[in-house]
């Protein structure tokens, strides 16, 4: 089996290509197609863990549920992880392959191809269709060179190129013609369209756009989806998603400071639809609100430059106030680590070796290590005797007298700090709050009344849905599936 594959990119970052991807993948699902999804070059703190322990980006995890097969590392064989000194990790078919600051990519980035090649080749042989994401745009020339994200794999693959616009931020009609003149003849040759994404309001109005846009490139249109608000429940791999990323309802207020490297904050997506409560991430220079009744430290892709970033906005000073007042602290992965009395980098994972005060909130020290766990866990929480599952992608050890009262229990091991009292805990398990009784029996410890469970899954599932339906309603889906190849 050979796949025919039709490739998506955007005029900028954050067009919707993931999700768009996501939708596509699902619609030809429900055709009855076999698909794998494929980003070569990814850039994300958020990450998935696979079955064979390694890592992509999560937007790849959720392109793999919408096509229905596990998460492979051959569908984001390059992820980069920005880290906290200005460098990026390099992780190449799920593992770590090194660090590297901007200018060291740019040339490093000839050495991929053949793990991008071989990956693409891999679920070529296992679909019908392989729908491949890029990254960034390919009006970035000053990146042309040995570029394997966007047209330097189209070309070198022979794989055509829908280009996604973004009506929503403005300027479409610039930004698709823009790209169309940057372009090289035998890019060029590469696109078989465009579509405009995140139109609101009345889509006729954007027909003589179109036709602008179809006079000045030469390129058909495959049609223009709206603004969906299904698309929220569907978990985000870019940063910019957190801009003002509350609950809509009121309740229990749960507060997230904002990192300046937080990692995997889809842990926070089942909270954030959760009725009954109020999730408010808190930007650099906000204090933490005062009415919060938990304050969860996220994950960090960089946890001692983020706990020195904690310090500098003042947020130790709020959460020992918060304890104060009775609220409760939960630390998650890198989050987990800052609670402790210290954090010690003597190998220099993740910068220059050194060890720092850690919030002194649990009686434990991390020490970072080269050994990364990747892989997926399940068992119980010991306050709510719930059950959660979810995954562990983290360097470093804890360890210390909070230690003996572990958070969690899985596959037969403790996971996890609580302090004396019970206000403080942590662990490093990511993923429990979307284990919905756990999630429900939480709330109403942290004082909750009639909290509704819910099911969060599915409601991923009914969005991915709902996004082939109206990709279905309102893009030429036909015309895509004939301009693969």
């Amino acid at each position: 089996m050979t796949a025919r594959c039709l490739m998506f990119q955007g005029t900028g970052s954050d067009v919707g290509k993931s999700v768009l991807c996501a939708g596509v993948i699902r619609a030809l699902v429900r055709r009855g197609h076999s698909v794998r999804p494929f980003k070569p070059q990814n850039m994300s703190n958020n990450a998935a863990v696979t079955a064979d322990g390694g890592e992509i980006g999560r937007a790849q995890a959720l392109q793999a549920r919408a096509a229905g097969v596990a998460p492979s590392v051959h569908m984001n064989p390059v992820l980069l992880k920005p880290q906290g000194d200005r460098t990026s990790q390099i992780v190449v078919q799920g593992r770590i392959h090194g660090s590297t600051d901007a200018r060291g990519y740019l040339a490093k980035k000839a050495e991929l191809w053949p793990f991008v090649a071989e990956s693409f080749d891999r679920l070529k042989q296992d679909a019908d269709f392989v729908v491949v994401e890029g990254a960034g745009s390919p009006a970035e020339v000053n990146l042309r060179a040995n570029d394997i994200a966007n047209m330097g794999f189209a070309t070198r693959a022979g794989v055509p190129v829908v280009l996604v616009g973004d009506i929503d931020r403005g300027g479409v009609i610039a930004s698709l013609v823009g790209t169309a003149a940057l372009l090289e003849p035998d890019e060029a040759a590469q696109i078989v369209g465009f579509l405009i994404n995140k139109f609101r309001g009345d889509v006729s109005l954007f027909d003589d756009g179109l036709r602008i846009i179809s006079q000045r490139t030469g390129w058909r249109s495959f049609g223009v989806l709206p603004h969906l608000s299904e698309v929220a429940r569907l978990p985000a791999e870019d940063s910019v998603a957190l801009d003002g990323a509350t609950a809509t309802d009121g309740g229990i207020v749960i507060a997230v400071p904002r990192l300046a490297h937080i990692a995997n904050f889809d842990d926070f997506d089942p909270l954030r639809q959760q009725s009954g409560v109020k999730l408010v991430f808190v930007p650099a220079g906000q204090p933490l609100p005062a009415d919060a009744a938990l304050v969860i430290l996220p994950g960090s892709k960089a946890t001692i430059a983020d706990l020195k970033f904690l310090r500098q906005q003042g947020w130790d000073v709020d959460m020992a106030g918060h304890l104060r007042r009775g609220g409760r602290v939960l630390g998650i992965c890198g989050g987990y680590q800052m609670l402790g009395r210290a954090v010690s980098d003597p190998q220099g994972i993740e910068g220059k070796p050194e060890t720092v005060e850690g919030l002194g909130l649990l009686d434990v020290e991390t020490e970072l290590t080269g050994n990364k766990a990747l892989h997926e866990a399940e068992g119980f929480e010991r306050f709510t005797g719930e059950a959660v599952r979810g995954y562990e992608m983290h360097v470093g050890r804890t360890t210390g007298p909070d230690a003996e009262r572990p958070l969690l229990r899985l596959d037969n091991r403790h996971d996890g700090a609580v302090s004396a009292d019970g206000s403080v805990a942590g662990c490093y398990l990511h993923g429990l709050f979307a284990s919905d009784a756990f999630r429900a029996a939480y709330l109403t410890l942290l004082g909750g009344r009639d909290v509704a469970p819910g099911n969060y899954e599915a409601g991923v599932d009914s969005a991915l849905d709902a996004l082939a339906a109206a990709i279905e309603l309102h893009l030429d889906v036909d015309a895509l599936i004939s301009a693969a190849r």
